[in-house]
Formats: C-alpha cells, sequence, structure tokens
C-alpha cells in the first residue's frame, strides 16, 4: 500500500512539473515581443556602456545626462536611419520588384532565355538541357520576398516597439548598480564574487564585440555601395543595405550576399544585351564583391572575432562552424556571443582545469 502511494505521489509530482513546464512555455511564447525587446534593450546597453563610461569621465556627465546623451545618440541614428532608408524603400522598392513572385519568375524565365541564346552563340545547346531539367519549376523563389518580407516585418515591429525598446535601454543604463545591488541579494555569498566577476568581464567583451560588429558592417555597406555606384547598378543603396546585413550571418551571408547581388544586378538591367552588358557588369559587380569578403576576412573579422572576444580565428571559426551544424543560422549568429559567455563563466569557476586555462589565457 505504502508502495502504491510512493508510486502515485511520483506520478502526480512529475504531471504536475510537465504542466508547470508547459504552462511557462505557453506564457513566455506569448510575451516573445517582450522578450525580443528586452533582449534588443540588452545589446543596446552593451553597446551603449562604453559611451555611457566616456561621457561620465571625459566630459564630466553626471550619471543620469550621460544615460540622456546616449540615448540621444540612439535616437539620432535611428532617425537618420529612417529617414535614408524609408523613403527609398517606398519609391524603388516597387521599382525592384522583390515582393511580386510572379514578376520575379517572369524576370528569371526572360534572363534565362538570354542565357540561353548566348551558350548557342558559343555552340553550346543548352536549350534541351534547360527544358529537360524544367529549373524555372524547380528553383524555389519564395526565399526572396520572403527574406524582404521579414526584414521589413522585422523593421516595422522595431518601430512599434522602439519606444518600449528605448525605455528599457534607459532604465539598464541607468539603474545598472541598482541591478546589480540586487543580484547580490540574490546570488549565494559562496558563489558572489565569480559570478559577478563574470558578469563583468562578459559585459565588458560583448560591449567590443557588439560595437565592433556595428563597425564591420558599416565598413561592407560602405564597400558594397562603392562597388555598385562604380558599375552604375540602380538602387544600389538598399541592395547595399541588404547584403550588408547579411553579413551578420558568418561565413554563409557573405555567399548570399554575392548570389542575391548577382541577381539583382542582372535583373535590373534586363533590356540591355546579355553578353555586352548585363553579363560583364554582373561579373565585376561579383569580382567587387569578392574583393570586399577578402577585405573583410582578412582585416575586419579578424580583430572583431578575435581581438574583441579574445579569442584565435581558428577557434571562433570551429564554434560557429559547430553552433550552425546544431543550430542553423541562429546558431551561427549567437554563436560568439554565447561562446563568451561560457569561457568567462568557465574561467571563474575552473580556474584549473587544463583546457579552461588553455581557452581563456587571453581573457
Amino acid at each position: 500500500m505504502t508502495t502504491s502511494k510512493i508510486i502515485s505521489n511520483g506520478i502526480l509530482r512529475a504531471l504536475l512539473t510537465i504542466a508547470v513546464v508547459m504552462i511557462a512555455l505557453f506564457f513566455l511564447y506569448k510575451i516573445q515581443s517582450v522578450l525580443i525587446y528586452l533582449l534588443v534593450a540588452l545589446i543596446l546597453t552593451l553597446i551603449g556602456n562604453p559611451f555611457l563610461d566616456f561621457f561620465k569621465r571625459r566630459l564630466k556627465f553626471n550619471h543620469v545626462f550621460a544615460t540622456i546623451a546616449v540615448l540621444v545618440i540612439y535616437i539620432l541614428v535611428i532617425s537618420g536611419f529612417i529617414m535614408l532608408i524609408v523613403p527609398l524603400i517606398l519609391s524603388q522598392g516597387e521599382n525592384l520588384s522583390l515582393l511580386n513572385i510572379a514578376s520575379i519568375e517572369n524576370k528569371i524565365i526572360l534572363l534565362i532565355n538570354q542565357i540561353t541564346v548566348f551558350l548557342e552563340s558559343h555552340h553550346i545547346d543548352s536549350a534541351q538541357l534547360l527544358q529537360e531539367a524544367n529549373i524555372t519549376s524547380k528553383v524555389n523563389l519564395n526565399f526572396i520576398p520572403n527574406f524582404l518580407n521579414v526584414l521589413l516585418g522585422t523593421i516595422s515591429s522595431f518601430g512599434v516597439g522602439l519606444g518600449s525598446v528605448l525605455f528599457i535601454t534607459f532604465f539598464f543604463l541607468k539603474d545598472r548598480r541598482i541591478f546589480i545591488l540586487g543580484a547580490r541579494k540574490l546570488i549565494p555569498n559562496s558563489h558572489e564574487d565569480q559570478i559577478l566577476n563574470s558578469l563583468e568581464k562578459t559585459n565588458h567583451l560583448l560591449s567590443r564585440y557588439f560595437i565592433g560588429l556595428l563597425f564591420q558592417l558599416s565598413i561592407v555597406f560602405l564597400l558594397y555601395l562603392i562597388v555598385l555606384f562604380i558599375f552604375g547598378i540602380p538602387n544600389a543603396l538598399i541592395i547595399a543595405l541588404l547584403c550588408a546585413v547579411l553579413n551578420i550571418i558568418p561565413y554563409i551571408g557573405p555567399l548570399i550576399a554575392s548570389f542575391l547581388a548577382a541577381l539583382l544586378t542582372m535583373l535590373s538591367n534586363l533590356g540591355s544585351d546579355f553578353q555586352s552588358e548585363i553579363l560583364p557588369t554582373t561579373i565585376y559587380v561579383l569580382i567587387g564583391f569578392w574583393i570586399v569578403q577578402l577585405i573583410d576576412n582578412n582585416l575586419s573579422q579578424p580583430i572583431i572575432f578575435s581581438n574583441s572576444v579574445s579569442s584565435h580565428p581558428l577557434e571562433i571559426f570551429l564554434v560557429i562552424l559547430s553552433a550552425g551544424f546544431l543550430f542553423g543560422i541562429l546558431g551561427m549568429i549567437i554563436a560568439v556571443p554565447l561562446y563568451t559567455i561560457i569561457k568567462v563563466t568557465g574561467k571563474e569557476f575552473f580556474p584549473e582545469n587544463t583546457v579552461i586555462k588553455l581557452l581563456t589565457k587571453d581573457i
């Protein structure tokens, strides 16, 4: 009888635990927008901390005015971005025809026909091969409008939550000491120093990382823009912006950006002769993009991914690659920040471990 009660109580506890977990997950799912706002605000806080310290130490601002100054910088940057990009999207987005799948497919068919004529002029019989392969029916072009819809939807959602994000960021910056004091009360005394040291080092490294990432994307955007302007590509600003945003995805992003740039270059010159204008211009743009990527891979990325988080380039490459295999593109994006947090925590709690000593010798 006693055994039956123990089993029954165990089953009830297990069911209750599962129910609580399911309710918690459902609750988190329902407030996912709030969690996103908190995450964006946290990233803005990490980026803003060095500026906050600069205003306080060098310009002798008090803490509140320094916080307001950082927020004003954010507002000016975001306002400039909106004033620059939104009118271009409204006025030129229709010309790009990126949100119209049927239009893209028609243009792709026309482009394939031009490629066929070009190949046949060089005595290469490709018409039958293209018909048998039925490329136009197999290529799924939904990723282009879907990507842009997600991007525009994200911008729109961010616009709706912009006030909330800035409000949260203001208090994250202003009351960070209060949060630290509150954390001290929640942290067990036996691990207080280790946890607080981990938080401080993580904050420092991730602040450097996100600032470096913004700087890298800005450089890539300007270089892409120069390449597109040199060859007179229409809508160069929007194309450069989209391709620069794709560089957030390590290693794979630049490849997708090159494909997107080549496709948009060909689609924007469909009225021209394929052999004498479309093909050479596309090749030149691709060469220009590859040169930009060489500069980025050999200068920008080593500085950001290695120096900012104190990790070897090969170490970062293996971490990003592993995260990509395990969790896909999202894993590649968050791999470096998450790995940095794990390294810092490992050094504080297991400083004598041989592997951790080797990985964290520069932290």
